[in-house]
């Protein structure tokens, strides 16, 4: 993979790569607490069709330890600034979580920019239920030391037979999460548990890949149905076996099914 750079907008300084030379420009987005090289098994699987662009959200990796109040706008500004600055005028996108959240909300207010829509792992249309859960997380994780929601989420996130093959991985993984600063990665979770467009999905236009692992507890099964109910022209896909880290656990078969969405001729759609 090539070196990563940096971009400023406004305040914000963000740390990006971009892999490829295809012909066809993607931008992905990766999950809260998370960073860009969440899509390293996608990117090397992909880079040969396409020219990808890869971030770190404000707060998360290397790009800027913004402290405060985060908003999605924030995200999705950041998100098109970078897309401007490396020639991206319109693109396919694809967001994982939070990533899956952002893009939603940049299919709904920069629809003309966006060709395909793939959304991972994401979340819409939350029962009551659902959204206490999520936020009794938020509450855990702003007074919990960092990584320890790592550990209480591990099992949400992979399977037992993943993290026992690859302990290494696990270990590498930990380590990484408890790097971020514990004010941001709860000013991004806060968006991630309080935000849902679920009442403005069908304004989406665009071709549209919903994806989520079957034993996913958070972005469940039931809310990719819900999107796929209401976004036109989408398609569904429920990912046997997985829960929420498809891209940890389950690279080849995320890249697989991506590239065969992205390249099916629109007619055919």
């Amino acid at each position: 993979m090539t070196d990563t750079q940096r971009h400023t907008v406004g305040d914000v300084v963000l740390n990006y790569r971009v892999d490829g030379n295809g012909a066809v420009p993607l931008v992905l987005i990766h999950g809260v607490g998370s960073y860009l090289e969440a899509w390293s098994g996608v990117v090397e699987r992909l880079k040969h069709r396409f020219t990808i662009l890869t971030f770190d959200l404000r707060g998360h990796g290397n790009s800027s330890r913004v402290k405060g109040r985060y908003e999605i706008d924030d995200f999705v500004a950041e998100t098109l600034a970078l897309a401007d600055s490396v020639g991206f005028d319109r693109f396919h996108l694809a967001g994982f979580s939070l990533g899956g959240l952002i893009a939603q909300r940049l299919a709904l207010t920069h629809l003309p920019r966006i060709q395909r829509l793939i959304l991972l792992s994401t979340v819409a249309g939350r029962t009551p239920e659902e959204r206490e859960r999520a936020l009794a997380r938020l509450a855990a994780l702003r007074s919990g030391e960092p990584g320890s929601h790592y550990d209480a989420s591990l099992s949400r996130w992979l399977t037992e037979d993943f993290q026992k093959k690859n302990p290494d991985l696990i270990a590498t993984l930990r380590q990484r999460n408890s790097q971020n600063d514990p004010d941001c990665y709860a000013s991004a979770y806060r968006v991630l548990a309080e935000t849902d467009f679920g009442g403005f999905l069908d304004q989406i236009r665009c071709p549209t890949l919903i994806a989520t692992g079957e034993e996913d507890a958070g972005s469940n099964p039931r809310m990719a149905r819900y999107m796929h109910e209401r976004i036109p022209r989408s398609e569904l896909r429920v990912l046997p076996g997985l829960r929420h880290s498809i891209l940890t656990e389950a690279p080849d078969l995320v890249a697989s099914m991506m590239a065969d969405f992205l390249t099916v001729p629109e007619t055919v759609k």
